[in-house]
């Protein structure tokens, strides 16, 4: 299974947060993509564009966030974290 949640921020403070089960066999960077797409989605975001600190920080670490510089439309909150919390 590959679980990844991702939640919105605005002044520290949690606005939305969704968990997104995959069960597919797959690529890992596939799985990642699917999960983000499923997660705008639900969150009515357009997908964000990957930046090189956002690459490094999740090789590093499965976790990464997305500013506003990552999104091409304006958005309302601080960042949306992206986070894998279960893989095997």
């Amino acid at each position: 299974m590959f679980r990844v949640w991702g939640r919105i921020f605005q002044n520290n403070k949690m606005l939305q947060s969704t968990t997104i089960e995959l069960n597919m066999d797959d690529t890992r960077t596939h799985k990642v993509f699917n999960a983000l797409e499923q997660i705008c989605d639900e969150f009515d975001l357009s997908n964000p564009i990957w930046l090189d600190t956002n690459i490094k920080e999740f090789k590093r670490i499965a976790r990464t966030r997305f500013y506003a510089d990552s999104f091409v439309e304006p958005i309302d909150f601080d960042y949306l974290d992206f986070y894998v919390i279960e893989e095997d």
